[in-house]
This record gives structure tokens, sequence and C-alpha cells, in this order.
């Protein structure tokens, strides 16, 4: 038996190296040694929902919860009821119609999904479309299983919408250059981190590049609900479950993140080649849980309208921290974040957060963490009560930005 200390000469896969924790990870065990230190941090960061699933889903899993029979492992493609309660929810609110046996695949989470979705149709090498400034974990995912990443420029001055003319020229700089092909397009609306709100004519032009180009349309819209009076879906739009991936999940517009429970849909055939993924990689979800989403399913626009009263408030605290930062905000923005964009005064939006958590203790998240376009802009959570906000404002009113 050894009985030195050396480390053993073992090295991680080469793909370790390709992605670094995320940034929430490191940041948040930050903010926890300053909280330890008694600082008193107000997070203002990440997007959780502080508030509970309805008291009639908490009744639902609590009923569930004590049967004999539910413990066990459940089915890869979740309980019937799960999958009918998806279809019912997609077509009384987008007006789309999946078959629940064959084009819904319920996820332990949209982060998962993005892993299922990226192994199932990306090899070493193949390109994937992924927005700047976006989602980490789209570029984060596809390092990891070995894809080219093709970044594409979302602008402030073009909605935060892509510029298709830039994202053809991308395509045949790809085919001039022998590489594979793109066989992935990653969006995200309604947007995060911006806040850009869909439209029809941008889900007609994405299925259309989609279709003509050979590429599948991975829209995750999980924020379809949040201050926002129009939901859409891009499987809406005529043709598109041939080509479009779409997520979705209870996380933001049910409160129920910390349950994992999520789901995607599209095509057959595309949703059965997932499924093997998947099933080798997980084991289903815990059937009290599932119940419960099924009466999560059933909320009415009260619901949400309840929901988005309690953002409403929110937001307009968090438009008045933005202010006191002395960044500009679209006052247009849906979602559960205000994305603002920095005074020219000031270096970054980084040094901006730096300075607001080190000398106020409250923390936002720099926009440079979603891309190289988001370095101009920071991004307040809603995710947390007024009397918090009201506190976080009083703070951060006391900084000199900009000096």
């Amino acid at each position: 038996m050894r009985k030195d200390n050396k480390v053993c000469n073992i090295c991680p896969a080469d793909r370790v190296g390709s992605v670094e924790e995320y940034y929430f990870s490191k940041k948040l065990k930050e903010v926890a040694e300053m909280n330890v230190a008694g600082k008193d941090v107000i997070n203002l960061g990440i997007g959780s929902p502080d508030m509970p699933p309805s008291e009639q889903v908490i009744d639902v899993f609590c009923r569930e919860v004590q049967k004999d029979d539910v413990h066990g492992y459940q089915p890869y493609v979740g309980i019937p009821a799960l999958r009918e309660g998806f279809a019912e929810w997609y077509r009384r609110w987008y007006d789309v119609d999946l078959d629940p046996k064959k084009e819904i695949q319920p996820l332990i989470g949209s982060k998962e999904g993005i892993l299922h979705i990226s192994l199932a149709f990306l090899n070493p090498g193949d390109g994937v479309l992924t927005p700047n400034p976006g989602y980490p974990t789209y570029t984060s995912v596809s390092k990891l299983v070995g894809a080219d990443i093709v970044s594409y420029k979302l602008d402030e001055n073009n909605g935060w919408y892509p510029d298709f003319d830039e994202l053809e020229r991308l395509l045949d700089e790809r085919r001039n250059e022998g590489k594979p092909a793109v066989r992935l397009m990653w969006t995200n609306y309604p947007n995060m981190p911006t806040g850009a709100d869909s439209s029809v004519s941008l889900y007609e032009r994405l299925v259309d590049f989609g279709y003509r180009h050979g590429i599948i349309i991975c829209n995750d819209n999980p924020y379809g609900f949040i201050l926002n009076e129009h939901p859409r879906s891009i499987l809406s739009i005529p043709g598109a479950k041939d080509i479009c991936i779409e997520m979705n999940s209870m996380s933001k517009s049910h409160n129920m993140p910390g349950w994992r429970m999520a789901m995607l849909a599209s095509n057959a055939r595309f949703v059965q080649w997932i499924l093997k993924v998947k099933s080798n990689v997980d084991s289903g979800q815990f059937r009290p849980m599932q119940s419960a989403v099924v009466e999560a399913l059933k909320a009415g626009k009260d619901w949400y309208e309840g929901m988005n009263d309690v953002y409403r408030s929110r937001r307009a605290l968090a438009g008045q921290i933005m202010e006191a930062l002395g960044c500009t905000y679209d006052g247009k923005q849906v979602g559960m974040f205000l994305w603002g964009r920095i005074s020219g005064e000031v270096e970054s939006g980084e040094a901006l957060a730096d300075a607001v958590l080190y000398e106020a203790n409250v923390f936002i998240t720099p926009g440079f963490i979603f891309g190289s376009a988001g370095d101009r802009y920071v991004r307040v959570s809603l995710c947390c009560k007024n009397h918090t906000l009201e506190k976080a404002l009083e703070r951060v009113k006391k900084l000199k930005i900009g000096n």
C-alpha cells in the first residue's frame, strides 16, 4: 500500500479542457464566501423563480407521493398522462397539434435536453450555429461533443434577431474552406439574456433557413409566458415540425426550477433518435412529480396573469436599479430578466458587475458570460422579492459609476 501523498500521473479527457466551470457555479461560491464573512450579498444574478407552484400542484404531489406503487423506475418516455398534458398545453396556448405518443419527449430539465439533442445529431467536427450573446450551455455542450462552433451575432440594432445575410455568409465560408456542414442551429426566443420577443416572421425565416440548408433549428422556449402577452411556438409555422425541435420547461412559467421537469417536441423520427441517447443516460422522472406537472399544465390565464403582476412590480424596481447604474434598456423586453447597456464611462459590463458586487454587495450578471457581443451589457434577475430589490436599489444609488 502506498503511504506517500504523490498525485498519480492521470489526466482528464481532452473534452474537459475544452470547457470551463459554469460561471454561476464559480461566482456563487464566491458570493457564499462573502456571506460567510458577513457581507450580506443580494443575489440578482441567477434566474431561479422564488415563488412556489400553485397549491393544487403541491397537493397533487403530496397525495401521489404517499402511494405505495409510485417509487420505482418510470418509463423513459414519461407516463402517458404527462405526454398528453403537454400535447393539450401546446394545443391550448400555441395552436400546435402534437402526437403525445410519438412527438413529445419529457426531459429532466431543458439543460439536459441540450446535451441529448447534441449527442443525437452532431458528429465531431460538424458545425453548430450558436448565438452571441446566448445561453452559454449551447456552446459548452457543443464543445463537449466535439462539434465546431459557428457563432452568429445578435445585435441590438436588429432587435436581437439573427442577421440572415450573415448566416448565409458563414455557411458559404465554411463550404469554401471544405469543412463539415453545419447541422444544427440553436435559437432561444423569447430571448435570454436580451429579453427580445419572438415574432411569426422570425420563426418563418428560421424554418425557411433550416429547410434550405438541411439545418435542424432547435428553439429553446422556456420564457414564453413571463411578461409576454403573445406566447408563440416555432412549431406553429407550417412544416416546422419537419426541421425544428422545440424545448419547453416548467421551471420558469410554473415556478418549478428545482423539479427538473421539461420537454421537447418535434417529428417522430427526431424524437426517436433523441430517445436512443436519453435512454442510455437517465432512467426517467419521479412519478409523483410527473403527476404534479399534469396538474400544473391545466393552469388558466389567471395563473399566468397573477404571476406576471408580481413580475411587473419587480420589473419596475429593476428598471430603477439599471438607471441608478447609468444603464439604458428596452422597455419592451419580456422574460424574467432585465438586460441593460452600460454607459460609455464604464470600462465593461464585467467591471460594472464587479464594482456593484464588491462595493455595494449586490450580485448582477455581466453580459460577457453570454458571449463577446454582451460585453457592454449587464443583466438583473427578477427572481427576488420587492423589498430585496428596494434594498439593492438603495445600495447601488450610493455607488459612483464611471469614476
